[in-house]
């Protein structure tokens, strides 16, 4: 479906910009962004900490947003906004210097060395391996009685998964969920902003003091792409080829460790919850298993797991959508309202696993796609295929309640804290 060209007001009503902050936007933000799509697609909306941001909402131009050089991603290139968020000292950075906080050339670089683990091909050959650890969180679920849904499988699945791909200590994962909270607390704040920096922080010195335990066991004639987990890989890849300093390799795992759970676990806890929503899916779903792979599209669509974009900042003046947003600017560009564009999907509010030409933009665009999609992906379709397979009933525990969501990063992370269900095999 072609976008839909639509006249871009001069003034944003200081009602809808009230809208961001209501209670009520965050169990559910996309009414709100519908009106943003056509009332104020790109405006500036003031945020603590002294900052304004500006937020994109339309899909055409958050896709050509992505791919634009003069919204940078390297916090480097502009000092006063390391300044006013305290990131001075490159530990309290959330993302430190890994590929998602850099640029060409050294984006790069940061990514060559990752990006050949999460190949198609190469994910494939983990599925068997997901499926054995999905049937054994499975097995300890008791069919017919209350359970988190986030904590008993949603967020052990996807943390498992990373933690045997790492090589790092799956017993950790509890501290590993501790500190990813911390790293992902909303950073617009300045107790969130402690809170990222002290998650951070702990996350830097424990893959810190893991490499230095581990350099010495990597046989360095090997090289990287076939090593056997990928913190010796990315060891090999510092001492070769690729040499990555110590604060790139290390805030690359930080990254690893906590992209590499976080948006699957999202996209497990929504997507159930949109099918426990829409009974009449989860039944065409059973009938017609051959709908997975186009399911978990539509999860990913109708409910991101990554709302916005980790932030840009323009390095020149930027025109979108018909507005210039001045150099210097903090730009947001909000793929949780991309999904929901009537100018590019049709009956972009209905939830339809049999949707043809799904071109969502959940995992981003261009340089800075996600080199995890396959992998999420793949969990996803595990996940919900063993689900259906195992339990002909699914439902809420405690559908009277209200739920507690998650939205993680500065409005970055749209998940789920607890989803009470009971999964019954009869």
């Amino acid at each position: 479906m072609s976008v839909t060209q639509r006249k871009v007001p001069a003034h944003v009503p200081d009602s809808l910009r009230d809208e961001l902050w209501s209670p009520g936007f965050e169990d559910n933000p996309y009414p709100t962004y519908s009106r943003l799509r056509d009332d104020a697609p790109v405006h500036r909306v003031p945020a603590p900490l002294g900052m304004d941001i500006w937020l994109v909402t339309r899909y055409e131009d958050v896709r050509q947003a992505f791919n634009d050089p003069r919204l940078s991603r390297d916090l480097r290139k502009v000092p006063e906004i390391m300044r006013a968020l305290k990131l001075d000292d490159i530990r309290g950075a959330i993302s430190g210097l890994n590929m998602l906080a850099t640029d060409p050339p050294d984006h790069t670089r940061l990514r060559g060395p990752v990006a050949k683990a999460f190949t198609r091909r190469r994910v494939e050959l983990l599925r068997p391996r997901v499926q054995e650890i999905t049937d054994e969180l499975l097995d300890r679920i008791p069919g017919g009685e209350e359970v988190d849904f986030i904590g008993d499988f949603a967020f052990l699945l996807p943390v498992t998964v990373i933690c045997e791909l790492l090589g790092v200590p799956v017993e950790h994962r509890d501290d590993f969920r501790a500190w990813s909270t911390e790293v992902t607390a909303p950073t617009l704040t300045e107790e969130g902003a402690q809170r990222a920096r002290a998650g951070s922080a702990r996350l830097h010195d424990y893959f810190r003091d893991l490499v230095g335990e581990r350099r010495p066991a990597v046989d360095l004639s090997i090289p990287p792409g076939s090593q056997p987990d990928l913190v010796s890989a990315l060891i090999a890849a510092s001492c070769q080829e690729e040499r990555l300093s110590l604060d790139e390799l290390v805030g690359t795992l930080t990254l690893l460790l906590v992209a590499g759970h976080e948006t699957t676990v999202n996209l497990i806890g929504n997507g159930l919850l949109a099918f426990i929503r829409h009974p009449g899916q989860l039944a065409l779903l059973r009938r017609r298993p051959e709908l997975m792979p186009n399911a978990v599209e539509e999860i990913l669509r109708y409910d991101a797991p990554v709302e916005r974009s980790t932030p840009r900042y323009a390095l020149e003046d930027v025109e979108i959508g018909g507005l210039t947003i001045p150099k210097g600017s903090f730009v947001f560009l909000v793929i949780g309202s991309t999904g929901r564009d009537a100018g590019q999907f049709a009956e972009a509010d209905d939830f339809d696993i049999t949707r043809e030409d799904n071109q969502h933009i959940a995992f981003g665009h261009g340089v800075h796609y996600c080199l995890g999609a396959p992998l999420a992906r793949m969990e996803g379709e595990v996940a919900f295929e063993t689900l259906l397979r195992r339990f002909a009933k699914i439902e809420l525990a405690r559908p009277d309640e209200p739920l507690a969501l998650r939205r993680g990063a500065g409005g970055l992370i749209r998940g789920i804290v607890s989803l009470p269900v009971r999964l019954s095999t009869t």
